[in-house]
């Protein structure tokens, strides 16, 4: 059965090695810096298990005949995979989309590749079915480290300074690989349970130590976690920042010092074809990014309605010029919305799976990409100085003096002040805050640059069919059609 958060938060207190600020986190699941957080991705299997929500969130399992997240369902049809999509979304309207790295993003990932697992060879093959097992019967929740560390990408992975600057094989034996090195971006370890190690970078013949796949529980000895400034430390308060001090599922640098990995938990070894094929051959990377997608959908939505309570605290929804943009917004969202459901109606079948159409897939990559930017600017234009001009903190309304003040100048013909503050802090932490400015950085990079996602869309477009109207027209005249 799906568990619920006591149980997840339970299973994340197993010793894990972060680092934060000069000095190792104690017990992180009440750390400061990760506390609210955790505890947010930790209410999804609330949600999840609650009894009303089960027929949404939850599925039959075939081999088991217990119920488990719809997180690892595998469509067989259309209508499975919209019913998959719903539960999704419902999770994502937990966090508003601002939980990027939910757990149903790896999971995704990894029931994909189980759809593709006679790719990975008699050995890989049966260490994946096991885990897909074991991860969706355990309601796992996944991350994954899959991009090498910046340093000069001018040179392979092999060629850096330092052999192990990437993770890479620095042993093997008849129980598994050691591992060395690291990996990036390690988003929403403090509330993941485990860890996917791979490459999705291409890599070159020579490189085969550096090509390989394996899951890898967060507590293994020698993971040690690297994090980033803490948003949710920082958060003076909810009122203050709501989203950023409930909702910074955090970054970090993975490290693998000599980490031990059993063969049962090792996807790919010493493939460097297979290592790339593990995302494009099976359909592992249009399952997640339509996930991420899924996400983003919501995350428009709840942006959109930002953006019209801050037109009607203004007092400027009247305004032609405001009605025009808030029309675009509407409409970009709408489009968003639509793209995601082409990929479904355009979905075939991958085997006996069921899965979207992987060219609406990066088309709309490509496209959000370059509105999410755009987006937040518009709600920025709409807002003007009233996300700056905001009291210091949610503690002025305690001094009776600043209290009198902030009343008589945050005023809104359609709250108090007290509802226009809450209103423009909320719009302050999901765009100007360096939560918000993460989340920018993060909409427009997570799949890769622009021009990694614009050649998926070269790649999958249906080229044969464009081309071939153009040249059936061509072929409707010639010389001899002068005027």
């Amino acid at each position: 059965m799906p568990k619920g958060a006591a149980e997840h938060l339970a299973s994340l207190q197993d010793g894990r090695q972060i680092f934060l600020d000069g000095s190792p986190v104690c017990d992180h699941v009440h750390h400061p810096a990760f506390r609210n957080s955790v505890a947010s991705a930790a209410k999804i299997f609330d949600f999840q298990a609650a009894p009303e929500n089960q027929n949404k969130m939850t599925f039959v399992s075939s081999t088991t005949g217990e119920r488990v997240s719809r997180m690892w369902q595998l469509p067989a049809c259309y209508g499975d995979l919209v019913e998959r999509r719903k539960a999704l979304e419902a999770w994502a309207e937990l966090s508003c989309g601002f939980l990027g790295r939910s757990p149903d993003h790896v999971a995704s990932a990894i029931s994909a590749m189980y759809m593709g697992r006679h790719l990975f060879g008699e050995r890989g093959q049966q260490a994946l079915a096991d885990y897909y097992e074991f991860a969706r019967d355990n309601d796992l929740y996944l991350t994954y480290a899959i991009i090498n560390p910046q340093a000069d990408r001018s040179k392979g992975a092999g060629e850096q300074e330092d052999e192990f600057l990437a993770a890479g094989v620095v042993d093997e034996d008849a129980e598994g690989i050691t591992v060395r090195g690291a990996k990036m971006l390690a988003t929403a370890v403090p509330m993941a349970n485990e860890v996917m190690i791979a490459t999705i970078q291409p890599l070159k013949p020579g490189e085969e130590k550096y090509s390989f796949t394996a899951m890898v529980p967060l507590n293994a000895k020698g993971i040690k976690l690297l994090s980033r400034k803490s948003f949710e430390a920082s958060a003076v308060s909810v009122f203050d920042n709501p989203l950023s001090s409930s909702f910074d599922e955090n970054d970090c640098v993975l490290y693998l010092d000599d980490v031990k990995i059993p063969w049962n938990r090792v996807f790919v070894h010493n493939d460097v074809k297979l290592a790339q094929e593990q995302w494009h051959s099976t359909p592992a990377h249009v399952y997640q990014n339509y996930q991420c997608q899924i996400r983003l959908a919501v995350k428009m939505r709840f942006l959109l309605g930002l953006a019209r309570k801050i037109a009607e605290t203004n007092g400027i929804i009247a305004i032609p010029a405001v009605r025009e943009i808030l029309g675009q917004m509407a409409a970009e969202a709408s489009m968003v919305q639509g793209m995601l459901e082409a990929m479904e109606v355009m979905g075939t079948h991958y085997g006996s799976y069921f899965v979207p159409d992987g060219s609406r897939l990066y088309s709309s990559m490509v496209l959000t990409q370059q509105l999410y930017p755009k987006f937040v600017g518009q709600l920025r234009e709409l807002s003007g100085g009233g996300m700056i001009m905001l009291p210091s903190s949610v503690n002025d309304f305690d001094n009776a003096e600043a209290a009198g003040l902030i009343g008589k100048t945050q005023r809104s013909p359609v709250t108090d002040a007290k509802g226009r503050v809450k209103l423009f802090k909320l719009a302050w932490d999901a765009v100007g805050s360096e939560f918000g400015s993460r989340h920018l950085q993060y909409e427009m990079f997570y799949a890769g640059a622009n021009m990694v996602t614009r050649s998926h869309a070269f790649r999958t477009a249906d080229w044969e069919n464009s081309a071939g109207l153009v040249n059936r027209f061509m072929e409707t005249y010639d010389l001899a059609g002068r005027k």
